[in-house]
């Protein structure tokens, strides 16, 4: 199996001052763009952490291969 880079980032806001997320852009190394996109949490710090585990388990679960 091929090393895999898992690009992510995070950071916490007041939940009423967040009033547009976008997508991220990353350059390659062959010159191409990519894009990640930005996903949204909110809730608690407890209720962020259990929809976070759910989510990171959920995007595996797309890539049954790895």
């Amino acid at each position: 199996m091929a090393n895999l880079t898992l690009v992510y980032g995070m950071r916490l806001l007041p939940s009423d001052e967040v009033t547009e997320v976008g997508e991220a852009p990353l350059k390659l190394k062959n010159g191409r763009q990519a894009h990640v996109t930005m996903h949204v949490l909110e809730g608690s710090k407890e209720e962020i952490e259990k929809q976070l585990r759910t989510s990171l388990e959920a995007f595996f679960d797309l890539y049954p291969e790895i």
